[in-house]
């Protein structure tokens, strides 16, 4: 007889080698475009920067909103896959894990363009990577060592980040074994991910964009100085 423990760390794993694929597909795959989206963040919010360098004399106020309503708008999209892949219970959760990496690496992105850091160069896009580790609330002291080699730092933050997802959320994904009772399930638990990620990578973003403002003496509104 399989006992309870056994099943949840079989399910730890089956939840870690799913993530780690996931957000590997999600690497090769998914990238906004930084010059088309700060045309939509100029268009959708009247931002009124020319480039990413002008985001920096943007008021703060005006890109924490703007941050938080990409958030939010992540965490309706995941709520809305995670109650129709759920149905499925067991069977849906690889499909639903690849949709998830997709739509949480992508608000990472647009959050880190929109504290206007992009990442175009591979140093730059290692830093991407450490924000991911942030909002996956992980430490990755230890492969900062190798941050400039990103084809060896990138899989090895991907893993950590799937090690530490896959224990923060397997006693409650566990109830998607049940169907119908996993689309509720599911819905809340991508919800609860986005959420927690999305609050994460604000707070990782946030902190560089003032640590920049201050290295270049940009003026800061009073409420932050």
């Amino acid at each position: 007889m399989t006992s309870s423990s056994d099943k949840k760390s079989w399910m730890r794993r089956r939840l870690e080698n799913g993530i780690r694929g996931a957000f590997t597909r999600a690497y090769h795959t998914i990238k906004v475009d930084p010059d088309r989206y700060l045309e939509h963040l100029r268009l959708a919010y009247d931002l009124p920067a020319l480039t990413y360098n002008g985001v920096y004399s943007v008021p703060m106020h005006v890109l924490d909103e703007i941050a938080e309503e990409t958030v939010q708008s992540s965490r309706k999209i995941a709520l809305a896959e995670g109650a129709g892949l759920g149905m499925g219970g067991m069977f849906t959760m690889l499909p639903d894990l690849g949709i998830l990496a997709a739509i949480t690496l992508r608000m990472i992105q647009k959050l880190s363009l929109i504290y206007g850091f992009q990442y175009s160069t591979e140093d730059e896009e290692s830093e991407l990577w450490v924000a991911a580790a942030s909002a996956a609330g992980v430490d990755i002291s230890r492969e900062l060592l190798e941050k400039q080699f990103v084809s060896k730092f990138v899989p090895r933050v991907i893993q950590r980040i799937a090690a530490s997802a896959s224990a923060e959320i397997v006693e409650k994904w566990a109830a998607r074994l049940i169907p119908i009772v996993s689309s509720v399930i599911g819905a809340g638990l991508n919800y609860y991910f986005i959420k927690v990620w999305g609050e994460r990578a604000i707070g990782h973003f946030r902190r560089r964009h003032l640590e920049m403002r201050r290295k270049n003496a940009i003026p800061l509104p009073a409420s932050i100085v």
